[in-house]
């Protein structure tokens, strides 16, 4: 018998887990589709026709699955593509679909974050309009934590670790000197601040810091920022704020040291907020003052990755093709949190239109009132997602991850 194929793509940013995402698909497609495509450089490869046999590598070898799912960002390739309304210019859904015939593709499978669900609806609606009965089923990823639905999305669990690891030793860093000092610590987030507050988790018996968090959520005024720090700053010697790049004034103006720009999707590119801080500080107290730009390391860190995190990207994976086998289209996977202590979590999936475009933000009611700090809910929906560690195979002393030369070709 003759079984139709499926094909898998990825876009958006890297992390840590997206590659676990794409092994579920792979393992649950096997016996179900033909051959599993990988579409290189996102929705790009499916117009360029460029594509890896996907079945081909899962037979390749025992331990190639494995080692996939500890590897970072993209194996296939990302791209930041943003496809037309089909309404002025259809040109690109002609091409694509005309792919999915020739390839007798029956499932396409885009493993993504917010503008890789926009470009799961804009297709779902192409095919609704021209009659397909082909299945397009979003996976989510990204570690802003920001899909909406969904309890949290996969690849925030393990940023989510570095963040509070980083800051744990950044504590350890800034406290051995006896004078007063602030360290700013930028954290990515432009609109959601889920990755800032995850600097929370940094906090133990002996360790306070972060002492101020900053989200987007909460509009941000200087001068009441200088007096936390000042009024720390008279009852210790060390005061560590953890801040999101997107934090803004009540008018909505960005705390930004440089100037903004766009993205491809419209996104404003931002960078400064934490040595805007450092200046204000600097001009306004006599104290030793730094910032930090974590920036993309979190991306990538595989080496403190969270094994909830890439289990739960895996079946997520799983579960996407387990939908598509039931026919179901024109949604992502989602997770539903059942319970926190233990903490267990139920795989279902959602209409693609309730999500795309839209941004989960951090609860307010989960950012004190000051708007310097989060809550026990906070620490509570976080800490289950960042448990475990990922045992990787190692060469010559650094990770042995797969070969991604195919990328550059």
């Amino acid at each position: 018998m003759n079984l139709p194929n499926c094909i898998v793509a990825q876009s958006g940013g890297p992390t840590v887990a997206i590659n676990a995402s794409l092994v579920g698909v792979i393992r649950a497609s096997i016996g179900h589709y033909g051959t599993v495509y990988g579409s290189i450089n996102g929705i790009l490869g499916i117009l360029n026709q460029h594509y890896l046999n996907l079945t081909e590598l899962a037979a390749s070898g025992k331990d190639t699955l494995q080692r996939l799912a500890t590897t970072p960002a993209m194996y296939l390739g990302s791209c930041r593509y943003k496809l037309k309304d089909y309404h002025e210019d259809a040109s690109d859904y002609e091409k694509i679909f005309a792919q999915f015939k020739a390839l007798n593709i029956k499932a396409f499978f885009y493993i993504g974050g917010n503008d890789s669900m926009d470009t799961v609806l804009k297709l779902s609606s192409y095919a609704d309009s021209i009659g397909s009965n082909i299945q397009i089923i979003g996976i989510p990823k990204t570690i802003d934590n920001d899909l909406m639905i969904t309890d949290h999305t996969p690849g925030f669990g393990s940023a989510a670790k570095y963040i509070a690891s980083t800051l744990l030793e950044i504590a350890h860093d800034t406290i051995i000197y006896p004078v007063k000092s602030v360290t700013i610590i930028e954290i990515m987030g432009r609109d959601a601040g889920w990755l800032t507050a995850a600097s929370a988790l940094a906090r133990n018996s002996y360790c306070s810091a972060p002492h101020l968090i900053y989200l987007p959520e909460s509009d941000f005024n200087t001068e009441s920022f200088v007096e936390d720090v000042r009024d720390l700053l008279t009852v210790q010697n060390n005061v560590i704020v953890a801040v999101s790049e997107g934090i803004h004034d009540s008018n909505g103006n960005y705390i930004s040291a440089g100037e903004n720009s766009s993205d491809t999707f419209g996104h404003s590119q931002l960078s400064g907020a934490g040595k805007a801080l450092e200046l204000l500080i600097r001009a306004s107290l006599p104290v030793k003052v730094r910032s930090v730009e974590i920036n993309i390391l979190q991306r990538c860190a595989v080496h403190l990755s969270s094994a909830t995190d890439l289990k739960e990207a895996f079946l997520s994976g799983e579960k996407a093709v387990s939908l598509a086998l039931q026919g179901v289209t024109a949604s992502m996977v989602i997770m539903k949190r059942t319970s926190d202590a233990p903490y267990t979590i139920a795989y279902d999936y959602a209409e693609i239109k309730n999500i795309a475009n839209e941004a989960k933000s951090v609860p307010r009611e989960w950012i004190n009132a000051r708007g310097n700090n989060v809550t026990y809910e906070m620490l509570t929906y976080l800490t289950p997602l960042i448990q475990g560690e990922v045992p990787i195979a190692y060469h010559n002393g650094l990770p042995n991850y797969m070969d991604v030369s195919h990328l550059s070709s």
